[in-house]
């Protein structure tokens, strides 16, 4: 379980901006910062890099763009333990838009691609590692891309991506221990120079025993999130996750003081986690979108006639 070379990442802030539009006040970024800088965490991702002629500044919040100064303030006067990361989308950021890193305070960039899309990936995070930041390259839906296609993007992100990190991210939550094996295998074979990292759902609650999987396989970059927000059924919980891992340098309590004193009252306002819709789209390996928008109708709770209309019709 104790392993020296693996690193924790949260993502509460951004994955868990994708529910309410990052909408999140600027004292719950901050008391979020607080909690995973003293509990040790390595990593904090505290949103997205977008353009804002891109994405609209009036429907998203500020962790949609993460300008430097709203960033300043929130962590402004601690101590800084954590880093800090940030989300760019392939086609909602321009590489002029992300400063030199040593204009920032932005230690990492994760580049979020598709697999048919890594050579877009490749320009973005290129441009990123030649400005001094740590990153990594996000391979999104893994579960739906075909094999010849995955093997193809990990040579050439072997190849030719300047990225210290790839990826395995189960957006759809469909993937069992089986396939995580599978896929760390996969991605070992071909990442020579480069770290594996595991970004799991819990659609079908396994976003924690997968990770788990992806440990003993061999990734040493992991994401949690606190309470395990994140869209939908969220993500794999990260108090859980440093529960498993048993290194001396992380402190379980502040996590514990910030779900008690932030995320009991959030849990009032918004919805995450597991429910059986959303196991549902993890079953049928399809984006949750479906199950997220029948939680917004008064049939929110009518799940044999969610599972009827997910299903394929029978052919004759």
């Amino acid at each position: 379980m104790f392993r020296e070379e693996i690193k924790v990442l949260d993502c509460t802030v951004r994955d868990g901006g994708l529910i309410n539009d990052h909408q999140f006040e600027e004292g719950f970024v901050r008391e979020v910062y607080k909690a995973i800088n003293a509990a040790g965490v390595d990593y904090m991702e505290i949103g997205y890099k977008c353009s804002k002629k891109i994405m609209s500044p009036t429907q998203y919040g500020k962790w949609k763009f993460c300008e430097e100064d709203d960033i300043k303030k929130a962590i402004d006067g601690i101590e800084p333990k954590t880093k800090l990361s940030v989300m760019a989308d392939i086609g909602r950021v321009e590489k002029d838009e992300i400063p030199k890193c040593s204009e920032s305070v932005i230690d990492m960039i994760r580049v979020a691609s598709y697999a048919k899309d890594v050579d877009k990936a490749i320009d973005l995070i290129n441009d990123a590692a030649e400005k001094g930041y740590e990153t990594s390259v996000n391979i999104m839906a893994v579960s739906r891309a075909l094999d010849s296609e995955l093997d193809e993007a990990l040579d050439q992100l072997e190849r030719e991506s300047k990225s210290d990190v790839i990826y395995i991210v189960d957006s759809f939550g469909a993937l069992y221990s089986e396939n995580i094996e599978h896929l760390v295998n996969k991605y070992k074979k071909f990442l020579k120079t480069k770290e594996v990292g595991m970004h799991a759902h819990n659609n079908q609650q396994l976003g924690y025993a997968n990770t788990i999987q992806a440990i003993i396989s061999g990734a040493n970059f992991l994401d949690g999130t606190i309470y395990g927000i994140g869209r939908a059924a969220g993500n794999c919980p990260l108090e859980l996750l440093m529960g498993f891992l048993k290194n001396p340098k992380f402190d379980l309590r502040p996590i514990l003081n910030v779900i008690e004193k932030e995320f009991i009252p959030l849990r009032e306002k918004i919805e995450w986690g597991y429910i059986i819709p959303y196991a549902i789209t993890g079953m049928f390996n399809e984006h949750p979108r479906a199950g997220m928008a029948m939680r917004q109708t008064k049939d929110k709770d009518k799940y044999l006639e969610f599972f009827n209309s997910m299903s394929p019709s029978e052919i004759e």
